[in-house]
């Protein structure tokens, strides 16, 4: 059990943070958030993070981890989680890991090692600074002098990753390619028990989200987003995440707030097909289906049938 994980994923609104802390509760384990955006302190109702009640006493760990103005890599993240991850199962318990942030997810259970160096943003913004001045396609073009295989990869709207591989380039002289199968981990440091959670059809996930948002907007959203903005920490990364960018535009008189909110759930919504061509693409976790009628006891139910077949075979007292 020593390199187990158990992890819980799915699109934002499936039901992962109900099923995580239930099963953590069954499991008397604590939970590990792989949730890109939950590690900011202070955003709260836009990031859906799990309030005290919602967690139900069960310990969570990478929440509320940094600054909303503070650089924060994925190299940091799988820092802090690997740590959390170890002193958890030196305690006997095999860790939750739950998040809609499929990176952060299989960072952790790789351990990798990360090209370049995520703490110097020299290179980053003079790739930016030429987006802006000159656009995208001139930024894809000197990729393409120096790494034509990344370069025939990426579409020069994909500037994140293009910066990025730019970025690698400069650091180390390498490709991103090249240094990342030198850096290669012959095998991941944890064997992970993956369970997907997502409704059957894809209105019902819809409906989810927009019944989210409305209870965001009733839960204080527009003024977390103002408070945000008046202390000046809402920049960077965290300026990006879904809830706070749409809601600026109404907070500075740039639209009105209906239109902002559709906006938001049509963002919403687009967001969490990415997260399903994300985790699709990994045919080792077990997906749990639910209908429209069906609740938590269905998901835990088949979540703890599973994990008995797996994780704790032999052991009859979940």
């Amino acid at each position: 059990m020593q390199d187990r994980l158990i992890c819980i994923c799915g699109p934002t609104a499936s039901g992962k943070t109900a099923l995580s802390v239930a099963l953590a509760q069954k499991l008397h384990t604590e939970i590990i958030s792989a949730d890109s955006m939950q590690i900011y302190r202070g955003m709260d109702i836009g990031t859906a993070k799990p309030t005290p009640a919602e967690r139900q006493g069960v310990p969570h760990h990478l929440i509320d981890v940094c600054a909303p103005d503070a650089p924060f890599s994925v190299a940091r993240y799988v820092e802090l989680a690997d740590a959390a991850a170890q002193n958890i199962l030196s305690r006997g318990m095999v860790p939750l890991v739950a998040g809609g942030t499929g990176l952060y997810m299989d960072a952790l259970i790789e351990c990798s090692t990360f090209s370049g160096d995520e703490s110097d943003h020299a290179v980053r913004e003079k790739y930016q600074r030429m987006a802006v001045e000159q656009g995208k396609e001139a930024v894809h073009a000197c990729l393409a002098a120096v790494d034509r295989e990344s370069a025939a990869r990426l579409h020069p709207n994909d500037l994140k990753r293009v910066i990025r591989a730019l970025e690698v380039y400069e650091q180390t002289g390498m490709t991103i390619g090249a240094f990342n199968r030198l850096h290669k981990r012959p095998a991941p440091k944890y064997r992970a028990t993956k369970i997907g959670v997502c409704p059957t059809d894809r209105q019902t996930l819809y409906e989810r989200i927009d019944r989210r948002v409305d209870q965001m907007l009733d839960d204080g959203l527009i003024e977390e987003t103002q408070r945000l903005l008046r202390s000046g920490l809402l920049t960077g990364t965290a300026a990006q995440a879904i809830g706070y960018k749409e809601l600026t535009a109404y907070l500075q008189g740039q639209a009105p707030l209906a239109d902002c909110v559709e906006l938001l759930k049509r963002r919403s919504r687009n967001y969490a097909k990415r997260q399903l061509t994300w985790l699709k693409r990994d045919d080792s976790i077990h997906w749990i289906y639910y209908n429209k009628d069906e609740a938590l006891p269905h998901l835990l139910q088949e979540a703890t049938d599973h994990l008995q077949r797996t994780v704790y075979n032999g052991f009859h007292n979940l």
